[in-house]
Parts: C-alpha cells; sequence; structure tokens
C-alpha cells in the first residue's frame, strides 16, 4: 500500500492512485513467479506514488469538479511509476544500496544480475503501456528515459570530486529526477486533450518541482536519519556524490578545508558521519534549501494563468509541502 501523497488530499487523486496501484500489479505481472516477485518487491514497499499522482492531477487541471480520473491518466501514472521503479532498481546496485524503503534493496535480495534485469523488465513494462496510449506519449516516455540516463552518467562521472560544481550538480538533476516529473505532468495532460498552453504551463511546473524536489532530497540525506528516510542516510557521500549542500559546504572558509581533506575517496561511517556533521555547521543546507525555494516559487507561477480548480490546488499545495518537508524530516 502506497503511504499517503501529497496530493491525497483530493479525493479523486486518492482513488486514482489506488488504480494505480492495481494496474501497477496487473502490469508487471509475469508468467514467470520469481520475475513477478522481483518486480513488485519495491511496489509492495509502497512509496508516495509523486509521479503518478501529478499525472492524475494534470489530467484534471482543467475539470472544476476535480475527477476521477480517466483511464488514460491511470495507465500514464503506471507508466511513469514503472519508469521510476527501474531507475531504483539500477540505482541500487550502483550505490550497493542495502535498503530501500525499509526494506531489503532488490540487489541486496536477489543479487545485482537480478536487479539489473528487473530494472529493465519495469523499463520495459513501461514503455508498452505508454505505447498503448498512443504514439505521443511513447516518444515522450522513450525521450525521458534517455535524459534519465544522461543525467545519471553525467553524476557518475562526478563521483568523489570535490570540485564539483553547483552547475554541473543542476544539470544531472535536471535529467536524473525533473525530466521524470515533468513527463508526469505532460502525460496526465496529453491524456485529457487539454490545449497546448496549458500542456506548456504542466510541463514547466513538473520540471522546476523536480528540481525543488531533488534539492530537497539530498537535503534530507544529510540531515535527517535511517528511520526518517526509510533508507541509510548519508548514501550520497558514501557513494561520493556531492550534492548541492555539500558543494555549498565545501565552499565555506571555517570547515571548506576539514571536508576537502576528508572527502574525494570512499569514507567509513564514522567519516560519513563527522563530514555530515561539518555540512550542518555550515550555510549549506540553509543555501541549498534557498535553492530549492526559488525552484519551488517557479513551480507555483507556472500555474498562474491555469483555471482555479480542485487539481491546479492541489498541485501549488504540493509545492508548499516540499518546503516544508526538508524543514520538518518526519512530514
Amino acid at each position: 500500500m502506497a503511504t499517503e501523497s501529497p496530493l491525497a488530499a483530493l479525493p479523486s487523486i486518492a482513488e486514482g492512485l489506488a488504480r494505480v496501484e492495481s494496474e501497477l500489479a496487473a502490469t508487471v505481472r509475469s508468467g514467470e513467479a520469481l520475475v513477478t516477485e522481483i518486480a513488485t518487491h519495491l511496489i509492495s514497499a509502497g512509496g508516495k506514488r509523486v509521479r503518478p499522482g501529478f499525472c492524475l492531477a494534470s489530467s484534471l487541471v482543467a475539470d472544476p469538479e476535480g475527477g476521477p480520473a480517466s483511464r488514460e491518466a491511470v495507465r500514464g501514472g503506471a507508466a511513469v511509476e514503472l519508469v521510476h521503479l527501474g531507475s531504483l532498481y539500477h540505482d541500487d546496485v550502483m550505490d550497493e544500496a542495502p535498503t530501500r524503503r525499509s526494506v531489503p534493496s532488490v540487489n541486496a535480495k536477489w543479487g545485482n544480475h537480478r536487479a539489473i534485469l528487473a530494472g529493465d523488465y519495469l523499463l520495459g513494462r513501461a514503455s508498452e503501456t505508454a505505447a498503448s496510449l498512443g504514439h505521443e506519449v511513447a516518444g515522450l516516455l522513450a525521450a525521458t528515459i534517455t535524459r534519465l540516463c544522461e543525467g545519471q552518467i553525467l553524476e557518475v562521472e562526478s563521483a568523489f570530486r570535490i570540485d564539483r560544481s553547483a552547475e554541473s550538480y543542476e544539470r544531472s538533476i535536471a535529467g536524473k529526477t525533473a525530466a521524470l516529473l515533468a513527463a508526469s505532468c505532460r502525460i496526465g495532460a496529453v491524456a485529457a486533450r487539454l490545449r497546448k498552453a496549458t500542456v506548456e504551463a504542466l510541463t514547466e511546473f513538473g520540471t522546476a518541482y523536480g528540481m525543488a524536489f531533488q534539492i530537497v532530497d539530498d537535503i534530507l540525506d544529510v540531515v535527517a536519519t535511517d528511520e526518517q528516510l526509510g533508507k541509510p542516510a548519508g548514501n550520497d557521500l558514501a557513494a561520493g556524490i556531492y550534492t548541492l549542500p555539500v558543494i555549498r559546504a565545501l565552499a565555506d572558509p571555517a570547515v571548506g578545508g576539514e571536508l576537502r581533506r576528508i572527502l574525494g575517496g570512499p569514507v567509513d561511517a564514522e567519516t560519513n558521519r563527522r563530514a555530515r556533521g561539518l555540512v550542518m555547521a555550515t550555510a549549506g543546507v540553509d543555501e541549498a534549501l534557498d535553492t530549492a525555494r526559488t525552484w519551488a516559487d517557479k513551480a507555483r507561477a507556472a500555474l498562474t494563468a491555469l483555471p482555479d480548480t480542485p487539481a491546479v490546488a492541489a498541485l501549488r499545495a504540493a509545492a508548499d509541502h516540499l518546503i516544508k518537508r526538508a524543514a520538518s524530516p518526519v512530514l
């Protein structure tokens, strides 16, 4: 069962997400029991289902009653969530992550080979689902998967580089995170056959929200606990992925020098904790949060020209909730 989405205050979104859950389970089912078990592992573990939630909400922005979502929007939501899940399977292999969503990761339970193949299987199922929605959605999802790969490659290339720039970081997250959130909104809008200006506004919203979303996620990796995250805290530092709060902290005149001495290569658990403490002792987290706020403001601004409907209000509330989550990791 998925945990509550920040969009779930709109009743039709909660109902639509329940339909997405059923669609996910049906879509990944295989004639091979082991394939089904591995493919459903993270689906069963739950999640906020932010991407399908945005797909559903975007499909409803012109509806003064706020839903329910169409069959096409539900299938679109399932497709974007399958892309997200497939990327998580691959990410956990690269990061050697032992847990995900408070359960053992697929690679920890079944090994890297099966995890990679299962991630590919989910991407294949996502592509099949997108194809059932027409050429435009199929092409959009394919292009989005390409951008995810590009963003991830940029991140891998910057691993353990203490000279990583904020610009390099933002190029990476624009591909690996913002592209899929933008596609989620766009697919929902296309599924609802909304006018072009609305489709573009929702795509802009998804892009800006996605940038803020990843920055907040990276802040939480520094400041939150394992229990709050549902996965090991400080995992980015352990993998040599220096995110915006760390990049800002490295420039701090007081502790940047010590950070540069202890980072730049693999670190043990104690050094990881020390590095996180140093980052939190600087303005790095606050500066990263300010950047996230700027992107969240851009997301809200993209909605200005849209009608005052329940779905638009839900999208606006989601942007507000995002910044609160960074300030209070338990949200």
